[in-house]
């Protein structure tokens, strides 16, 4: 075959596959799916970028849209054209309702409409797409009750957990939904007991339904749900005994039963679940002791059974429990010594024993729990504090101490030997401690948190608190410590730049700090959460308040209150942008309060009262929002207490001998002519325009 021959040829064949060429390269969305995008479109207060015929007349290139052509789905079309198998725009701002008109997008594969402001009600065309894999609608504001009738045989997830859903959970969710294998509805209200058709939905490997308002007991239908690896049901109001249909539930992985109305016994079910690794059920009615098949769980990582009603001895098995992490029997009825045998279980390293019944002392074998890193046993009946100290000091990796309401009326140890130089959290406060503040803790320079409050500490508060780097919460209120506040304070760098690093995750081990001698107390379950403090109220600190105090940008609590602090109040104080207490109460402090401090934008509490203050109370600002009792006791004058004298003669008035008494209330006269004026020039302006409405805000 000659050259033209093939020249023809290849002409010819080329001419042939030109029009269907063409054609792939000019597909466009269907038509149907393109007027049931625009419908979704109308029902939007807020435009999506890069949506509409301004943009494109092909929605396929409109970003979050993912389109497949007709022919490539299988689908016997006249024309091909491209059709939309994904609507994808999570955490967008978009404002509006959700239309009906999705349920026309039948090739639909993928809805993603999370993170952001979606209201109104579900659509129930959005629950009978026949190719829907995937529903996303988490973290919106979608009200009412889901959909009675579902038809979604194709759906393998679906999360609308973080709205505000409402009524009984379907119980048509699992019929026709063999694939389903995720199913988040967690963060809603829904409300009635939980489905027996759950057990139908057979893949379902994740069912997350906390923080709802759920009632009855776990359904028994759960024991066909074979393949399910995580169960999330914490948060509502289930109660009664715990099924040991959960014990059939042989792929189970995570168990979270937490914070409901369970009582009776742990049924013994543990040896069955050959996979669990992680068992919660704290903050429940649990009685009775740990159940031996899960003392001796080979597989739990996670154990926390805090806050409930078990009772007995500590009794675990660390030769068998080998993968024991965290271990949180806080807030129950156990009583007995500390088990001497926790350093045996080889990989443990977050202990919570707090608020039991313990007795005895830190057992010697805590030497060798190297792997300790959080240990809390505060309100228990562990004694002899020094003993504790020389023990855990030896324990190479604890960073986190909490002994609160132990050791009572014993002697905070002064042994120079004791070393903690990775130690960041201490807590050992209300336990009516003698001595002083020990040389030892300088040595732990890592400590970011330090609590020694409401014990019976003297001397002087020494100067290296200053030099903590990372240092960010110091409560040393409540004792009898004497002399000035060192000036090295106000340059604890943590306060300065808010560089607060906590790098790693404490566990949630809740730490509680404790306000006054009666109440319950704060409660955080992070270290992170706290906020920045400074507490030295309620000892009898002499001296100034330094001007220094104001470089501490990064503070948010500063209680020097029910000292004998005396001087002025800096000015520099208001250089404290993040502040949000301020407590100057029950002092000697004298002068004027700064009008600087009402460009404290952030501070909700502030108390100046009982010291030797007088003048101008400032006005604007938080400072209106502060109730008469932050000011009384004192010389002061203003919108809080009496009315500054306007009529009296300022040569007349006592001023003692710096005359601030007079110049304070000519300084208010120009206030209160300034204010005058201005209420007549906007009277005036009221009267010549009637389109302005005033509102008066407090």
């Amino acid at each position: 075959m000659g050259v033209q021959e093939i020249l023809v040829v290849i002409f010819v064949t080329l001419f042939c596959f030109q029009t269907p060429v063409l054609s792939f390269w000019n597909l466009t969305c269907n038509p149907n799916d393109f007027q049931a995008l625009q419908d979704f479109m109308a029902g939007l207060s807020t435009k999506v970028g890069g949506w509409g015929n301004d943009f494109s007349s092909d929605c396929c290139k409109w970003p979050g849209i993912t389109c497949n052509s007709s022919s490539s789905l299988g689908l016997n079309d006249y024309i091909d054209t491209y059709r939309v198998v994904k609507l994808e725009l999570p955490s967008k701002r978009i404002y509006g309702k959700l239309s009906e008109s999705l349920g026309n997008l039948v090739q639909l594969r993928t809805l993603n409409l999370s993170h952001n402001f979606f209201k109104a009600s579900l659509p129930i065309s959005v629950f009978h797409l026949p190719n829907l894999e995937l529903l996303d609608l988490s973290f919106n504001d979608i009200s009412g009750p889901i959909p009675v009738a579902i038809d979604l045989p194709s759906i393998q997830s679906i999360d609308i957990s973080e709205n505000i859903l409402n009524d009984t959970l379907p119980a048509s969710i699992c019929i026709n939904s063999d694939h389903l294998r995720i199913l988040n509805l967690g963060v809603n209200y829904l409300s009635g007991s939980l489905p027996p058709d759950l057990g139908s939905c057979k893949s379902l490997q994740d069912l997350r339904l906390d923080m709802n308002d759920l009632t009855g007991g776990i359904s028994e239908s759960l024991v066909r749900l074979q393949m399910l690896a995580q169960l999330r049901i914490q948060g509502n109001k289930l109660s009664g005994p715990l099924s040991k249909v959960v014990g059939n539930l042989s792929n189970l992985i995570y168990l979270d039963i937490s914070s409901n109305w369970f009582s009776g016994t742990i049924p013994d079910i543990f040896d069955s679940l050959g996979r669990l690794q992680f068992f919660i059920a704290h903050s429940n009615n649990f009685s009775g002791q740990i159940p031996p098949s899960l003392s001796n769980s080979p597989t739990i990582s996670l154990l926390n059974v805090r806050n409930n009603l078990l009772e007995s001895t500590i009794h675990l098995n660390c030769s068998a429990m080998t993968n024991l992490v965290s271990l949180d029997l806080g807030s129950n009825r156990f009583d007995g010594p500390i088990p001497s045998n926790l350093p045996a279980c080889r990989h443990l390293n977050n202990v919570n024993f707090a608020r039991n019944n313990l007795s005895g002392q830190i057992p010697e074998s805590f030497k060798n729990f190297h792997t300790l890193s959080y240990l809390s046993i505060s309100n228990s009946s562990i004694s002899n504090l020094s003993s504790a100290l020389h023990i855990l000091q030896q324990c190479q990796n604890l960073t986190t101490l909490v002994l609160t309401m132990n050791f009572l009326d014993e002697k905070l140890p002064a042994d120079p030997s004791l070393r903690f130089e990775k130690l960041k959290v201490l807590i050992l406060a209300n336990s009516q401690l003698t001595g002083s503040i020990p040389q030892w803790l300088s040595s732990s320079s890592n400590l970011q948190l330090l609590d020694i409050s409401w014990n019976h500490l003297e001397g002087t508060i020494p100067d290296w608190f200053g030099y903590f780097r990372h240092l960010f919460y110091l409560d040393i209120s409540n004792n009898s410590l004497t002399g000035d506040i060192p000036r090295s304070i106000t340059r604890l760098e943590s306060l300065i730049d808010g560089k607060i690093s906590v790098e790693e995750q404490s566990p949630d081990f809740p730490l509680f700090i404790k306000r006054n001698i009666s109440a319950r107390g704060l409660q955080y379950n992070q270290v992170w959460s706290l906020p920045p403090t400074l507490e030295f109220r309620n000892n009898n600190l002499s001296g100034p308040i330094w001007a220094e105090f104001g470089n501490l940008k990064s503070l948010h609590v500063l209680d020097l209150g029910f000292n004998s602090l005396s001087g002025p109040i800096p000015s520099t104080l208001s250089n404290m942008t993040s502040l949000e207490t301020l407590d100057l109460s029950h002092n000697k402090l004298s002068g004027t309060i700064p009008p600087s401090l009402v460009q404290l934008s952030f501070l909700s509490k502030f108390s100046v009262a009982d010291n030797q203050l007088e003048g101008a109370i400032p006005t604007g600002g938080q400072f209106m929002t502060f109730p008469n009792s932050s000011f009384q006791g004192n010389n002061l004058c203003g919108f809080h207490a009496l009315t500054c004298p306007l009529d009296s003669n300022p040569e007349e008035v006592d001023s003692g001998p710096t005359g601030k008494s007079s110049r304070v209330e000519l300084e208010l006269d120009g206030v209160y002519v300034g204010i005058a004026v201005g209420f007549v020039f906007g009277i005036i302006c009221f009267i010549g325009t009637d389109k302005y409405v005033w509102t008066w805000k407090f």
